[in-house]
């Protein structure tokens, strides 16, 4: 059974930092693309960061600069850290996994950011 749990979200404050960690279980970690999405009530989901097996990553505008994707891969965990935290990045985090960059199959269940002025 494939799991993803994404935790280390939570209230921040603006201009600080927070690192968000997804652990995976049920398949061979190091064979799938990983990313970050985000979504905000009434919104569409966005990417926010992927890495793929290589380790090459690709941000969103959003994110370039402040945000950075990296893995463990013997840990089978992927992480965003966030620096210089804004009001514009509250929203409910998720992490995903696809064979490919542009199709992830496997979804966490969340996780919330909280960024107040």
């Amino acid at each position: 059974q494939v799991k993803l749990v994404e935790t280390g979200g939570g209230p921040a404050q603006s201009g600080g930092s927070l690192r968000l960690s997804c652990t995976v279980s049920g398949f061979t970690y190091n064979t799938y693309c990983m990313a970050w999405f985000r979504q905000v009530p009434g919104k569409e989901r966005e990417g926010v960061a992927a890495i793929d097996s290589l380790g090459s990553a690709v941000y969103a505008d959003s994110a370039k600069g402040r945000f950075t994707i990296f893995q463990d891969n013997e840990k089978n965990t992927l992480y965003l850290q966030m620096n210089n935290l804004n009001s514009t990045d509250t929203a409910m985090y998720y992490c995903a996994a696809g064979r490919r960059c542009y199709e992830f199959t496997y979804w966490g269940h969340g996780a919330q950011v909280t960024v107040s002025s």
